[in-house]
């Protein structure tokens, strides 16, 4: 074990300590959750208040997303080598600083600027206090109890977003970033009373990997800009570009990977254990409940009329993972394991998703309703698993890293599945529409959702391998 190792590892904590740190990054998952979802409903209003032009509302929600998913796995190994405690709090209060600025904003550069900002310091957070989850409890039926509880209260911010968004957004739409600071001040102040100070930082001895980091950050960044672009429809070449400017810029990083003797990622990391395997599961899960949200959304608003609120309320009954989870997951996991009870999650997202392709221009609440409650069964048998599954086998000094990995992979699906979703759906003229045309456009999360359901199973068999083969 390294030097950085013996510094950046705590002790295992299973005293009521690590509940309260349980609590703590369980809420600003949360609030991430939220704050993602309440801006896709909002994004209309805030458009029409300060004059940004249709053709770049999306650019509330994209400027977040890009700088999220390209910072994450820098966040990752900045909370490895600087400190969990110290990056999960100073990025939590720059959060809530640019989540204020958001809300005054008068001039659309200046809210695209805090989105940005805001998404860049969720990148640091999120890995952050993934890695403080992990460490704070040993590896058995504690973490996985805690992780089950962790990825069900992630999940409900995405669904519980979209109503809090609706209420929000009628009562004026700079609630949507008042209310994050509200909960984000109040989480960095019992953050700071629970979470246990972390040992002094000592960076490698031949100094932090910049190279690295500025490469793959980029490369990101790129990458997901070339998603967004293309999922546009309008913008071909703008995003060939950025694919290509991601390959030389991923290609660079590796270059530098191999040479230095302190990387920012460990490029053999991605053959141990199962973490690519499941996120790669991860990014075709996340990706699929993304497209099938933004394609439902857009059915129940633009095709059938209804208000927010009323689309939001519908989404609300997918918070059922919220109740399943605690009480179940850990259960399942104790007696079968992560890798297989992922795996029911998934088929139970597949069959959702399937269902959906029956839709056609009268379907309503309780049409939908069989595949909202299988995605809640989902999100609870999949989020904590997947993420335990993900860290299995790796050292503790590393689960910063790897929680960057697992979420740029979410990220990244997310933008990946709306895209891909948006391209199916007439090239994103939802307003022209028909039933036809989403019942086309709902293939693209069934088919996801199959990929990721054959991933998780090879997934599964790989762990059974690895647990056979002697040692």
């Amino acid at each position: 074990m390294t030097d950085v190792q013996a510094v950046v590892r705590p002790a295992a904590n299973t005293t009521p300590t690590g509940w309260g740190v349980l609590a703590v990054v369980c809420g600003a998952l949360f609030l991430e959750g939220i704050d993602i979802a309440m801006l896709n409903v909002a994004v209309p209003a805030i458009a029409a208040d300060i004059g940004l032009a249709t053709s770049d509302a999306h650019w509330v929600i994209s400027a977040y997303v890009l700088a999220y998913g390209g910072f994450m796995i820098f966040g990752g190994r900045t909370a490895d080598l600087l400190g969990r405690r110290r990056t999960f709090l100073v990025a939590l209060a720059v959060f809530v600083a640019f989540s204020g600025l958001g809300g005054i904003a008068d001039d659309a550069w200046v809210l695209v600027v805090a989105r940005f900002v805001t998404g860049a310091t969720a990148g640091f957070m999120t890995p952050a206090g993934f890695s403080l989850l992990t460490t704070s409890f040993p590896e058995g039926p504690l973490r996985d109890r805690a992780l089950a509880i962790y990825g069900a209260i992630g999940a409900g911010g995405f669904t519980l977003g979209v109503v809090a968004g609706g209420f929000l957004t009628d009562a004026g739409w700079r609630w949507v970033f008042f209310a994050p600071v509200i909960v984000g001040a109040a989480l960095w102040i019992a953050g700071r009373a629970v979470i246990r100070p972390d040992a002094a930082p000592e960076l490698p001895r031949r100094g932090f990997d910049l190279g690295g980091a500025i490469t793959l950050t980029s490369a990101m960044v790129a990458l997901i800009y070339g998603v967004v672009a293309l999922g546009e429809g309008h913008d071909v070449v703008t995003g060939i570009a950025a694919f290509v400017a991601a390959a030389v810029l991923l290609g660079a990083f590796v270059a530098i990977e191999r040479r230095v003797r302190d990387p920012l990622l460990r490029l053999s990391v991605l053959r141990e254990g199962l973490l690519l395997r499941s996120s790669a599961a991860g990014l075709l899960f996340i990706g699929a409940f993304f497209a099938f949200q933004f394609l439902i959304t857009l059915y129940l608003q633009e095709f059938r009329g209804w208000s927010p609120v009323a689309t939001g309320l519908a989404f609300a009954v997918m918070g059922l993972d919220m109740i399943l989870a605690p009480l179940v997951t850990h259960r399942l996991v104790k007696r079968f394991g992560n890798a297989p009870v992922m795996v029911a999650g998934l088929l139970a997202g597949a069959v959702a998703f399937a269902l959906a392709l029956r839709i056609d221009g009268s379907w309503g609440y309780l049409d939908l309703l069989p595949s909202l409650l299988l995605i809640g069964v989902m999100f609870a048998l999949v989020y904590g698993p997947l993420a335990a599954a993900a860290t299995a086998g790796l050292d503790e000094s590393e689960h910063g890293v790897a929680g960057g990995i697992v979420y740029t992979a979410f990220q990244f699906g997310a933008a990946l599945g709306v895209s891909v979703a948006t391209i199916a759906l007439v090239n994103g003229h939802a307003a022209d529409a028909g039933w036809t045309d989403y019942r086309r456009a709902l293939l693209v999360p069934a088919i996801a959702a199959a990929l990721a359901l054959a991933m998780g199973i090879s997934t599964w068999v790989r762990g059974r391998q690895a647990a056979v083969v002697p040692r």
